[in-house]
């Protein structure tokens, strides 16, 4: 019986973690043949250059495709897709997969959905049925309306996904691959490295043993025009704070840029000495320094998700996680210093933050590789109602 090859297109710096044990499960499977193909922001160094962690992983990449526009706005984020579609047609016509997998919810990932659907390419689509805000939210859904075969990350997305028309026979809960990362952190948690001396970064040499803090911040899309005020509002609260700090670059959204440069004048005139900027680390780094942080700051979905498995307290800010299904170690508040820094400090005294196993029990990956392995993914399909 001839192997299934299984492509994988991964677009971001975070989109790696979502799906990294699944990659090397599907590697390792004698029924399985794993393409890999890196795109979008993964390959631009601004964005932490995850491909350079890909390939120190030990995975071969099948194709890469540069398609990220300049310009950080709602309209270079549709060229950008748009692009997308035209590069991974290509991609998928020359590589030929039995089936293509599409990650999440970022703004490009639709793309991949379009060239392989368009193609009669089965569609697997990880992690479907989610709630969040901004652009995120359509995508997400209309990749779920795309895909024929869905992956999703807990019960609550099932039954969403379920809602959407989908054929229960093609609806998975695997619980999340990041998750997979996360429970290996959490047997082994000791922080066995120097963040600074390992990664370099930029601004202060911060006295991080004592204790420290985590930030990643990114622009809401819908939002965007907000986003340098926005961020101003978490420096402020940071630097007022006074505890060591590690903050992580944007992602490539519209807003970023707005986001970076509040970052870059906010460094140029504090000159905060509490505060050390990085771009990206391994996944399993990354999520060391969050298991031993005191708190993580800002509205990212690793927050919402392993820092839950973790047990991390988080103080997620705005509306980019809403409705987001999340355990007792999130509070939310909203872009006012004040806010922050009461949510900061009642985070790190709370003596009552528990696991959670919302997204998934640490072996995500291997039941990925299984089920695309037995089953049979059709490329049609008709809504169920």
């Amino acid at each position: 019986m001839p192997v299934k090859k299984i492509c994988v297109v991964v677009t971001a710096r975070p989109s790696y973690s979502r799906i990294k044990t699944a990659l090397t499960a599907i590697k390792k499977h004698p029924k399985l043949e794993l393409q890999l193909v890196i795109a979008g922001s993964a390959l631009l160094g601004r964005y932490g250059n995850a491909v350079e962690f890909i390939e120190k992983d030990g995975f071969e990449i099948a194709e890469k495709v540069f398609m990220v526009l300049e310009g950080e706005n709602p309209t270079s984020m549709a060229k950008t897709t748009g692009l997308g579609v035209m590069e991974l047609a290509n991609v998928f016509y020359k590589l030929q997969p039995d089936a293509v997998i599409t990650i999440a919810d970022r703004f490009e990932t639709i793309a991949t959905s379009i060239a392989a659907s368009y193609q009669n390419i089965p569609l697997i689509h990880i992690q479907g049925g989610e709630v969040t805000g901004n652009i995120d939210e359509k995508v997400r859904h209309a990749n779920t309306k795309l895909a024929d075969l869905h992956l999703v990350a807990s019960e609550d997305a099932k039954e969403r996904v379920l809602k959407m028309g989908e054929n229960p026979t093609m609806v998975f809960n695997t619980g999340c691959p990041s998750i997979d990362l996360a429970h290996e952190i959490k047997v082994n948690s000791k922080l066995n490295f120097d963040p600074i001396q390992k990664y370099g970064g930029v601004g202060e040499k911060i006295d991080w043993e004592k204790g420290y803090l985590v930030v990643m911040q990114h622009p809401v899309t819908t939002e965007y025009e907000s986003a340098r005020k926005d961020v101003e509002k978490t420096l402020e609260a940071v630097y007022e704070l006074d505890i060591p700090t590690f903050w992580f670059w944007p992602n490539v959204d519209a807003g970023a840029d707005g986001t970076s440069s509040g970052i870059r004048s906010f460094r140029e005139r504090k000159k905060p000495k509490n505060i050390h900027f990085f771009k990206n680390m391994e996944p399993n780094d990354f999520l060391l320094l969050l298991a031993n942080s005191k708190c993580l700051i800002g509205n990212s979905s690793v927050g919402i998700r392993e820092c839950s498995y973790l047990g991390v307290p988080v103080v997620n800010i705005g509306t980019r996680q809403n409705r987001r299904q999340r355990g007792n170690n999130v509070a939310d508040t909203q872009y006012d210093k004040k806010a922050i820094l009461e949510a900061v400090k009642e985070r790190i005294a709370c003596k009552n933050i528990t696991s959670s196993s919302i997204y998934g029990d640490g072996k995500s990956g291997e039941k990925i590789a299984e089920i695309l392995a037995n089953t049979e993914i059709p490329f049609h399909k008709t809504i169920q109602y």
